[in-house]
């Protein structure tokens, strides 16, 4: 039975030295710490006579004859007291019956996460002790020393998170059918490190889009070295978002790395995309083209003008001799000219647009593309940075 029984709550003091921070799990959502967890309580059942204060220790074979606080780990995943080659468990008794209670655990437990800032987020994840059948009426948790109850390895460290602080809170706990409990929590802030996703996620990205942007500057004909180029640029961003996806849970809402990636993505695409009109709207002003040279006026049976004439002019003595009337008059010189040169003016014109049309959206991508990606990277670490 508890240490004054029938009476007020005994109060235990509890601190914390933590030992290893060993993983962070984002698809399980859980972290691995391994800590030292001491109790301090007094029962003056165990008090002894003693001149010269000296305190008693045991190992873990007296813990199993003696009361000690039922404290467990709140949403442990899983967890064990170290067992080599003993018991990793001590108990030292003080004459007056003041009692250390140490152990040495490795748990597993549960961290909510938030992805929505991922890979630019930070987390904070608790670790939380309470008793398991003593209520508040019964027995009263606490930190012995505060904040300084909790202490750390200074060589603790992880591969992709840098710890930035630990502290410690105490809060009551209600369960519906059993009461109110004390609750002691061991919070720690972790931010992620961004130098491994810029190497493997974002770097990658960010080239593919400027190699899809290299098939502005190839020929529009060559149609072989840009179709190939866009379609590996895609099928590049599929697989870096596959392989990003692959090592995170299946959450139900956008990461910050989802929408980077994304609108990589759909810059590729529009630069195939791209090629597509220009090689459409080619294909239709070729084919308005020929449609063009086979309605022009044939040339072929008018005579030769002599001397030197303009193009499209014809002197008197050979419009005479393509139609004279029998009464001896000439007829109008610009019947046979204007045709003629309303034709070839019209000829120049389609050279003209095929050229305009089909270079001009190569030329104006080279700088939208750009200029617009430039301007989303710019808001992007902007916001989450």
């Amino acid at each position: 039975m508890r240490p004054g029984f029938g009476g007020p709550a005994i109060p235990v003091g509890v601190d914390v030295q933590v030992e290893s921070l060993d993983s962070i799990s984002e698809v399980d959502m859980d972290f691995t710490m391994t800590l030292y967890l001491r109790h301090y309580w007094k029962d003056e059942r165990l008090s002894f006579p003693g001149t010269n204060n000296l305190s008693m220790t045991f190992d873990g074979r007296l813990v199993k004859k003696i009361w000690v606080p039922d404290v467990f780990f709140v949403h442990s995943k899983r967890s064990f007291i170290h067992g080599t080659t003993t018991d990793n468990v001590m108990l030292r008794v003080q004459p007056d019956g003041t009692v250390l209670y140490s152990l040495r655990a490795t748990v597993t437990a549960m961290c909510n996460m938030d992805f929505s800032r991922f890979p630019l987020d930070t987390q904070t994840c608790s670790l939380e002790i309470e008793s398991y059948a003593y209520t508040e009426d019964d027995l009263m948790l606490y930190w012995k020393q505060g904040n300084d109850s909790l202490k750390t390895d200074e060589r603790i460290s992880l591969s992709q998170f840098l710890i930035q602080e630990f502290h410690t809170t105490t809060k009551l706990a209600f369960y519906s059918s059993t009461g109110w409990y004390n609750r002691l929590y061991i919070n720690f802030t972790l931010r992620r490190h961004i130098f491994f996703f810029l190497l493997q996620t974002y770097f990658p990205a960010t080239l593919m889009v400027m190699l899809s942007w290299v098939s502005f500057w190839i020929d529009r004909r060559a149609v072989p070295a840009r179709v190939p180029l866009g379609i590996t640029t895609v099928l590049t961003m599929s697989t870096i978002i596959t392989g990003v996806n692959a090592s995170m849970p299946r959450v139900s809402y956008i990461k910050a790395v989802d929408i980077y990636l994304w609108v990589s993505f759909v810059f590729v695409f529009l630069s195939v995309l791209e090629y597509a009109a220009v090689n459409y709207l080619t294909t239709v002003q070729e084919r308005k083209e020929r449609q063009l040279h086979t309605k022009l006026p044939c040339t072929c049976g008018l005579p030769q003008a002599r001397g030197p004439l303009r193009e499209g002019s014809y002197s008197d003595g050979d419009v005479n001799d393509l139609d004279t009337p029998e009464n001896g008059e000439k007829p109008d010189r610009m019947t046979v000219q204007l045709p003629l040169a309303s034709a070839r003016k019209s000829r120049r014109s389609s050279y003209v647009s095929l050229r305009i049309d089909t270079h001009a959206i190569d030329k104006y991508s080279r700088i939208i593309f750009p200029a617009a990606y430039i301007l989303f990277n710019v808001i992007y670490w902007s916001i989450f940075s």
